[in-house]
């Protein structure tokens, strides 16, 4: 079974795709076809025993498109792609309108009983006013001859699509205008003047020239959208390195990519693309993987550890061995996704498409009989062909037509005054259906970049002591993870510490040399490496870790100093968003490439409930793609060149502004501000629009059903005809335009900034403040280290009161001093947020797990759904929080 790609011009509407697709899927051969209007692709799987490429094109040329294989018109056309037809597009539009306003001031002022200038008045200028109408609707006629010989070639062919109805309705307005031309010469020798005012006012050709030029708006609004859906493939494949330095022997020689063959050595510096896939045989670096794995933090590499081609290396020295090069590598893996998924797409089955696959013959019909039977009954070839036209100017599709794309238009406009970028009415029209929304943690329901969350220096050092000392190591490192601390510490406006020298120890952290002493920052490697004791810092090393942060420990030549956790902190309203879905009865999956763990936290601090984590960019587009198999229509929510090929698979992919380009045009919508909320916004808004579509084609059919009768029964004459059906137009116009009172179910601070309702106020916020206010101007090396020297190696106690987690801990000194054991008896109050109670039930379950500890009295708050606890200093937060989650319930 071979399966190939084929470009196919000329299609109009979603009835020429099917036409195109119903046709070669009829061949002997031929397995399936499927037809993509929008990226006008098809892919056809064919036997290739009885089939063949000239087969499949001939057919498709025979039913009077174009088709080549795919690439072949690219290479030979590149400047008349999507771009070259909007310009087209854009300057018919340009010209016509040029033509259509004189056109439509000169035939309707006079109508309405403006006063016009007398070389422009009717009466005095009887034919050639008339004739002037003719000359202007003339151009608008050869601007726009596709609609006429694409829409009657296609009727012709009995495939009538929305072409042929504009073909049909401006032709005939035209016809009636000439014949009234003609007659109104005729009633110039009888010298009726009756007769010529009533004819003049009964020429259309103001009628075909306004369809012409609305229909043509609206298709340089489609095609512009079009535009940039090929560039999504192009980004991918400018992200590709252009160029490699391989080692030929001792020399290094800068070699085009498509030179690197598998098994070369090839060296990649600081700040470089990793041009292929390959192993490190020597070296270490820090490498951003964001660009597959569409993680913020950079990861360490070491000897024989994979890297990935396209990514970059942030900092280091590494030689590699090419394991995968040219069409082989994981960047190529997700371009060729893309672009399945992009020609996979089954485009969208119009409803006007639909209806005019009969409507049109049967309104030829109905036009053929009301002449026929006039001429029969009234024996006056006159009235027989204007009740015939006034069926057709009447039945015009100019409602019809009009029904959708203004709907469109005007949605997609306060869809952009809220921030929120619909590129296609195809993603407008199918998102009003969604059932999952596929929800991209980085980026998306994080803020995709690290940040401070806790300081834990050891007692009794301060925590902006603790700060100073971590900005004075990590200020000369380019690690995200130092450059995240040194950007808390500076917004806190602590002073730091000058250094004489600066190492990089690879894989584990850095040190740096303050005032002639040796101080330490890295993870639990290092400090292992250095022998420092970090026992009592293990469980809560332990208890950030489960809430997906990530620690650094610092240190001097003998002992620890503190912990600083970092994580990807939550959006203000993901939390928010995330319900808002749930509401509007749609399941919700958060799909990550980090570690569970992580994706757990997240999880429990947003209340989605499916996550699937640890997965990669082709694993993200399975798991839409086993959604869309339950028959569910999906939506994928991401903004990192990983989640171009779910984006694309999605049947609408919603991407985040601030993520990648490749991201941006991956999707059909895209979110301006960054803002989850605004998804919620921009299905709301699918849904008003596709709720006025539908009250738009009902009248435009009820309209139709009720006065194609009335104009048959020669009760509606051309003109009244011609004025229906501009009222119908209006009608339907005005109805769209309500949609600019939509407005988002969101909810404002007084500040006017978006914040979240007092629904989610049990949700404790990420980043609490955690630095003392008040941070002394200078900060001396030993103000930094008082006490901490005093209490010697052993004494690495935390000073609880710097904790920035979701716990509001409160530690109160309610205990006396014990001379004789020299110790301190204290004890502790936390306030525990507790998710997941609903009844008195609950409460007493919580109260009695907490009680059920020695020395812990508990008092649980329904209301603020919460537990106010008492326990003695040597009952660890984690012993309590594992209490209540082993009722059932989440300790946000």
């Amino acid at each position: 079974m071979t399966i190939k790609k084929y470009d196919v011009g000329g299609m109009s509407c979603a009835s020429c795709a099917s036409h195109i697709q119903s046709t070669i899927s009829a061949l002997d051969g031929v397995q399936s076809a499927e037809v993509n209007l929008l990226t006008g692709v098809m892919k056809v799987a064919y036997d290739d025993s009885c089939m063949n490429d000239d087969t499949i094109i001939r057919a498709v040329t025979e039913i009077g498109y174009e088709a080549s294989l795919s690439g072949v018109r690219a290479k030979t056309e590149d400047k008349k792609g999507l771009k070259g037809e909007t310009e087209i597009m854009k300057k018919r539009l340009i010209y016509s309108l040029i033509f259509a306003v004189p056109l439509f001031v000169i035939a309707m002022l006079h109508m309405v009983g403006v006063p016009m200038p007398q070389f422009m008045s009717m009466e005095n200028n009887a034919i050639a006013m008339p004739f002037l109408e003719f000359l202007l609707v003339l151009p608008i006629v050869v601007i726009n001859r596709k609609y006429f010989t694409g829409g009657f070639k296609s009727l012709i062919k009995g495939h009538p699509n929305m072409d042929s109805l504009i073909a049909i309705g401006a032709s005939a307005a035209i016809i009636y205008g000439i014949f009234n031309i003609f007659m109104i010469g005729n009633s110039l020798t009888l010298f009726n003047l009756d007769a010529i005012h009533e004819l003049s006012m009964d020429l259309y050709f103001e009628s075909a020239g306004t369809i012409l030029t609305l229909i043509t708006l609206g298709k340089f609004l489609e095609t512009r959208s079009k535009e940039k859906t090929g560039d999504a493939i192009k980004r991918l494949v400018e992200l590709r390195p252009k160029t490699a330095v391989i080692l030929n022997g001792e020399n290094e020689l800068v070699v085009p990519i498509e030179k690197v063959a598998v098994g070369d050595i090839v060296c990649v510096k600081s700040g470089e693309l990793i041009p292929v896939d390959g192993i490190i045989i020597e070296g270490d670096a820090s490498v951003d993987e964001s660009v597959i794995t569409g993680e913020s933090i950079p990861v360490d590499k070491t000897v024989d550890d994979q890297l990935t081609g396209g990514t970059i290396n942030k900092s280091g020295f590494v030689k590699m061995k090419a394991t995968r090069v040219g069409e082989d590598t994981t960047l190529s893996n997700i371009i060729r996704l893309v672009e399945e998924a992009s020609a996979g797409k089954a485009p969208i089955a119009r409803l006007a498409d639909k209806i005019s696959g009969f409507f049109v013959p049967v309104v030829i019909v109905i036009a053929l009989i009301t002449a026929v039977v006039w001429m029969i009954v009234s024996k006056d070839f006159s009235t027989a062909l204007k009740n015939g036209i006034s069926v057709l100017v009447i039945s015009c599709p100019c409602a019809l037509g009009l029904a959708t794309p203004t709907s469109i238009m005007v949605g997609t406009g306060k869809g952009a005054e809220y921030g929120i970028l619909i590129k296609s009415a195809e993603a407008l029209e199918i998102a009003h259906k969604i059932k999952t929304i596929v929800v991209d943690k980085t980026g998306t329901i994080t803020e995709g970049k690290p940040s401070v969350t806790d300081v834990r220096p050891i007692n009794p050092m301060k925590d902006y002591h603790l700060l100073a000392l971590a900005a004075s190591i990590e200020k000369n490192s380019e690690h995200p993870l130092s450059e995240a601390v040194c950007e808390y510490t500076n917004s806190k406006k602590i002073p730091i510490f000058k250094t004489t020298s600066f190492e990089r120890i690879p894989g584990m952290g850095v040190c740096a040399l303050i005032e002639g002493r040796k101080f330490y920052g890295g993870n639990v490697k290092l400090m292992g490496k250095l022998g420092i004791d970090v026992t009592n810092f293990k469980a809560l090393a332990e208890e950030l870790a489960l809430e997906g942060k990530t620690c650094l420990y610092y240190c001097d030549e003998s002992r620890m100093l503190g912990i600083i956790a970092l994580s990807d902190t939550v959006k203000p309203t993901s939390r928010a968003a995330i319900t808002q879905f749930q509401r509007m009865g749609l399941e919700t999956i958060m799909l990550t490439g980090d570690n569970k763990v992580t994706a757990q936290a997240i999880r429990r601090i947003v209340g989605i409930k499916d996550v699937v984590a640890d997965v990669l960019p082709y694993q993200k587009e399975k798991v839409v793609n086993a959604s869309k198999r339950d028959g569910r229509t999906v939506a994928m929510i991401g903004d990192g060149i990983n989640d171009a090929p779910a984006l694309a698979a999605a049947d609408v992919g919603i991407a985040i502004g601030a993520g990648t380009d490749v991201a941006l045009e991956s999707a059909d919508i895209v979110l301006i501000r960054s803002d989850l909320m605004d998804a919620v916004t921009a299905i709301s808004l699918s849904k008003a629009v596709i709720k006025n579509i539908k009250q738009n084609l009902f009248w435009a059919l009820i309209y139709n059903s009720v006065s194609i009768p009335l104009a048959a029964l020669g009760l509606l004459s051309p003109m009244l005809a011609a004025l229906a059906m501009s009222l119908s137009s209006v009608c339907v116009v005005s109805n769209a335009l309500r949609l600019r009172r939509f407005k988002p179910k969101e909810i404002t601070s007084a500040k006017g900034k978006r914040a979240e309702s007092t629904e989610f106020d049990d949700v404790m916020p990420l980043d609490l403040d955690a630095v003392n206010d008040n941070v002394p101007n200078q900060i001396t090396l030993q103000s930094a280290l008082d006490g901490v020297e005093a209490h010697g190696v052993h004494q690495t106690n935390l000073n609880e009161k710097s904790s920035q987690d979701n716990l509001e801990n409160e530690t109160n000194n309610k205990g006396l001093y014990n001379n004789e054991k020299k110790e301190l008896i204290m004890e502790k109050k936390y306030k525990l947020m507790i998710s997941g109670m609903s009844c008195n039930h609950c409460k007493m379950t919580v109260e009695k797990a907490l009680c059920s500890i020695d020395g812990v009295k508990a008092e649980v708050n329904l209301d603020e759904k919460c537990a106010y606890i008492t326990a003695p200093e040597n009952v660890d937060i984690i012993v309590l929080k594992k209490a209540v989650v082993d009722c059932g319930f989440d300790v946000l």
